[in-house]
């Protein structure tokens, strides 16, 4: 097995149970770590026979985009997506940060992390 990791995945989305999150959006990070087969493409250098980060990082984005009320919602249809496109993935690591959250202190991000192993 191999890893593949987008780290600082930047975006600005409309997630949040508040109505103002709905209308003003917030700054997020995204950190993506999959799990999946290396060796193939390790010896044929062919972008077919591994994941493609592109492919990723245009499934997180589209996603974000999508409002949600909870992190955890987003980041499980990031997840499902995931693996409904992407066979080779064996496992998800994904910590969606809402950055500056209005919590009423000085906070610089809450996070929330979920991981999850093809069935």
């Amino acid at each position: 097995m191999g890893t593949i990791k987008l780290q600082n995945i930047r975006t600005f989305s409309f997630h949040g149970c508040l109505e103002e999150e709905g209308k003003i959006g917030s700054d997020y990070r995204i950190d993506l770590e999959i799990k999946t087969d290396l060796r193939k493409s390790s010896l044929s250098d062919d972008l077919k026979d591994t994941v493609d980060y592109v492919l990723l990082n245009k499934i997180v984005t589209e996603e974000m985009a999508i409002r949600s009320k909870l992190l955890e919602h987003v980041a499980n249809r990031i997840i499902r997506r995931i693996f409904n496109e992407i066979p080779a993935v064996a496992r998800i690591l994904l910590a969606v940060s809402k950055l500056n959250p209005p919590i009423g202190g000085d906070v610089e991000a809450v996070t929330i992390e979920m991981e999850e192993y093809r069935n």
